[in-house]
């Protein structure tokens, strides 16, 4: 390991490669601040470029494109709450309101650093576990599959206000009808289209994100008598110093969910949106009686999905480098470069290809620290975003919500599909139903069905299939403490009370 870690800093410390690493960055970084664009949609202008360039040069620069976007992507999450990537959903649940109670300057510098943090522990965890990693990777099947979005479904308990579960069960349950939405992939029946061609592949997470968050928040803000830049005139110029109190409150948050993030991002078909969401859903698991609540500013609740899933960006490098298999369509892409390149992902790149691998992991370190450089100093520049008035802001949120998304699917019965969401979020946002619960049912349904037909077929009516394979248990005992520990918590409370 120290001969290619010392191979990878040759490599990645030249002129050449230093310049497209930070170029790279800069670039994914300004795309994720764009609504509904993302990485996918950075890397793709990209691919023309770095085909020109040298495999360990191409890859170093669509890296940086890649975390890159996922930094940046919180900008806009938190200021207008319209998530940049959809890994930054999670992001405005408590970012967004720490912008409009006048702590934007605090909220983006946390990200900030929460990003760097759970960016630079990911690659060292990648530098270190990615061989087992990609053992343990592989013993994950469709059962264990099944069992860690039934996990991650038990989580919306936590997202649930006191007094609220039934609001939160009945989006939850609209969540996974939405998800089935278009085409079985077993049968290859539509279903639900409504003999619409324009559903036939489903309803898109970006969409869904955007409408019933940056559209619907664009819509109740032209429905306010107040403007919503006075509560956030004065900004705090020295917000990117964070207090004593500050850094020991989010420290263990940013650690947990980086080793969290980091693990659900080796996982094949997980990603960073769903490190997010269960980061923040466990956070809240762990921390009910926080102050502020959760929903309401809280500082670990935005620390956490950041954390998650900048790590969990790196940790989708263990699939991808060391199997070959994407989990995810960014890194989608990426196999599609190697590929092009002449280079083959799997066991042997070690071996084969070790100055790919090494220059790649060498330039992730190099990439977090210019992205953190490249922030802090706009953070008091773009905190100024929440002073132009909502005739202004508004519109703009608009513009860009429906641009991002058309320029995904080039379809304008999107863009009806997205008013129609946005519309209908305004009054279940009106009448405090959470939208939580509705996008992670949304991203989990479609894997839970797919995963769960697999294993019925294996397991041939025989459900000691499952709970006989060693990480079965395992997740049957935490998805059990996830239903029980708030039903405990509840008990005490009334007998202490």
């Amino acid at each position: 390991m120290i001969d290619g870690l010392l191979l990878g800093i040759g490599t990645a410390f030249t002129a050449t490669n230093l310049l497209f690493v930070a170029g790279g960055c800069l670039i994914g970084m300004l795309i994720g601040m764009l609504p509904g664009l993302g990485p996918i949609s950075a890397i793709a202008l990209m691919i023309p470029i770095s085909y020109n360039l040298p495999p360990a040069t191409g890859m170093i620069l669509l890296a940086g494109v890649y975390y890159g976007a996922i930094f940046g992507g919180s900008t806009s999450a938190i200021l207008i709450n319209a998530p940049g990537v959809a890994g930054t959903v999670a992001t405005s649940f408590d970012g967004y309101p720490l912008a409009q109670s006048g702590k934007a300057g605090t909220a983006l510098a946390v990200a900030a650093y929460a990003s760097f943090l759970g960016g630079t522990l990911g690659v060292v965890f990648l530098m270190l576990l990615a061989p087992a990693l990609a053992d343990v990777a592989l013993s994950f099947q469709s059962p264990e599959y099944t069992l860690m979005m039934i996990l991650g479904l038990s989580l919306i308990v936590t997202l649930a206000e006191r007094g609220q579960f039934f609001k939160a069960m009945s989006m939850t349950a609209l969540g996974l009808a939405l998800s089935t939405v278009g085409t079985d992939l077993a049968s290859g029946i539509p279903r639900f289209t409504f003999g619409r061609m324009d559903l036939i592949d489903g309803i898109s997470f970006v969409l869904l994100a955007m409408a019933t968050f940056a559209l619907a928040e664009a819509f109740l803000m032209l429905s306010r008598g107040s403007d919503p830049g006075a509560a956030t005139a004065e900004i705090n110029q020295q917000a990117l110093r964070l207090t004593r109190s500050d850094v020991a409150h989010i420290a263990p948050t940013i650690s947990r969910h980086s080793l969290l993030g980091f693990l659900v991002g080796v996982l094949p078909g997980a990603g960073a949106t769903l490190a997010s969401f269960m980061a923040y859903a466990s956070e809240k698991f762990l921390n009910t009686s926080a102050k502020p609540k959760f929903g309401q500013g809280n500082l670990r609740g935005l620390a956490a999905p950041e954390s998650a899933n900048n790590a969990a960006c790196t940790g989708s490098f263990v699939p991808l480098l060391t199997l070959g298999i994407p989990g995810s369509g960014t890194t989608a892409i990426l196999l599609g470069a190697l590929i092009a390149y002449g280079i083959q992902p799997g066991p042997r790149l070690y071996i084969d290809e070790p100055t790919v691998f090494w220059s790649v992991v060498v330039s992730m370190y190099i990439g977090n620290i210019i992205l953190l450089f490249l922030n802090l100093p706009m953070i008091p520049f773009l905190a100024k975003i929440l002073n132009i008035p909502k005739s202004i802001l508004a519109p703009l949120i608009i513009f860009f919500s429906l641009t991002g998304v058309y320029l995904i699917s080039f379809n304008l019965f999107d863009l009806y599909l997205m008013l129609g969401f946005a519309v209908v979020a305004v009054w279940l946002r009106t009448h405090e139903f959470p939208m939580a619960p509705l996008l992670l049912a949304f991203i989990l349904g479609g894997l839970l069905e797919d995963n769960l037909r697999r294993t019925l077929l294996l397991a041939d009516g025989d459900i000691s299939y499952i709970v006989d394979r060693p990480l079965g248990w395992l997740f049957i005992i935490l998805i059990l403490a996830t239903l029980a520990l708030p039903m405990v918590r509840r008990v005490l409370y009334r007998q202490t009370s």
